[in-house]
């Protein structure tokens, strides 16, 4: 099949790019508004791009009219999260199905917009949610499955991932346009717990600023301490440069889950189940959408005996 990408120069699209080519399919059309996007002679000398979202569009547009080998079958969309319905919405209309990185939307009712243009089209949009693949977590789920019927866990979450000054001066930075701490980088933790231990009860939120944000979560099957961060101080260890920066980590009734390895493949393993039709879609994520928009909108709340450790500290 053919695949063309929107947002082919920032951070998240190589991940794509390879997942593409490791289930054997072929990347045809780039779009980014920045030209340095020289990643793409690693995926082939063939792949037209555009840096107009206008001559982008009027291209998979020709080619869906033309020789259908030619037409484009899916669009992976990895542009700045405040555009990403409006691309996903793009996708569908020239005929593709749509593969979008979290969070899909930032606001809940976006999504309703979505499924509407997806029973109009007959397409589909798809996200990923790679923590749920990955088999640390598949492999706890499934325990927790059997016994969760007849106890309540106590989790502390943790998720420190270190970020540069540039992070802050992106619209990464910009709550507006990434949907904050809570939107840009918790959404998969979110969707994680949710799936794990079941819907939401109860939300307080201790504290947020620009570069951490903690809160607890009362879920059908757990009490949860969670605690976020893109601060480098926040690493339980000495971060290197370009290689160890990231610490994910989750401790249910004391026993931790610490799952900052296997991360390599996991886009891979999402375009498998997408392109056997068993994608991620837009009732996977809604809940976890909700979620982080509530999370946002919650009254600061007095530290208490429910506060995270690291908070604390």
């Amino acid at each position: 099949m053919n695949f063309a990408i929107i947002g082919v120069g920032g951070y998240i699209a190589p991940r794509h790019l390879r997942a593409i080519r490791d289930t054997g399919h072929t990347t045809v059309a780039a779009y980014d508004p920045k030209d340095s996007v020289g990643i793409l002679d690693q995926y082939g000398f063939d792949i037209r791009f555009f840096t107009e979202f206008e001559r982008f569009d009027r291209h998979l547009e020709k080619l869906r009219r033309g020789d259908p080998a030619q037409r484009v079958h899916y669009v992976t969309i990895c542009s700045p999260n405040y555009l990403h319905d409006a691309h996903c919405r793009a996708a569908l209309r020239v005929g593709a199905d749509a593969i979008c990185e979290k969070p899909l939307v930032i606001n809940p009712w976006n999504l309703d917009a979505l499924s509407e243009i997806e029973a109009e089209t007959g397409r589909t949009i798809n996200t990923i949610l790679q923590l749920r693949v990955h088999p640390k977590l598949i492999e706890l789920r499934e325990r927790l499955l059997i016994e969760r019927q007849n106890q309540r866990y106590d989790v502390d979450l943790t998720y420190i991932t270190a970020r540069g000054d540039w992070y802050h001066r992106s619209w990464k930075g910009d709550e507006q346009k990434s949907g904050g701490i809570a939107t840009n980088i918790g959404i998969h933790f979110f969707d994680l717990l949710l799936w794990l231990f079941g819907s939401l009860v109860e939300c307080r939120v201790y504290h947020v600023d620009q570069k951490r944000m903690s809160g607890f979560l009362e879920l059908e099957f757990a009490r949860v301490r969670w605690f976020l961060s893109v601060d480098k101080d926040d690493l339980p260890f000495e971060p290197q440069v370009g290689s160890k920066t990231t610490f994910r980590s989750i401790t249910i009734n004391g026993q931790e889950v610490e799952f900052s390895e296997g991360f390599t493949d996991l886009h891979t393993r999402v375009y498998e189940r997408t392109l056997a039709g068993d994608g991620f879609r837009i009732p996977d994520i809604r809940p976890a959408t909700e979620l982080t928009y509530t999370i946002r909108h919650t009254p600061i709340a007095s530290l208490d005996t429910l506060t995270h450790p690291l908070l604390r500290r």
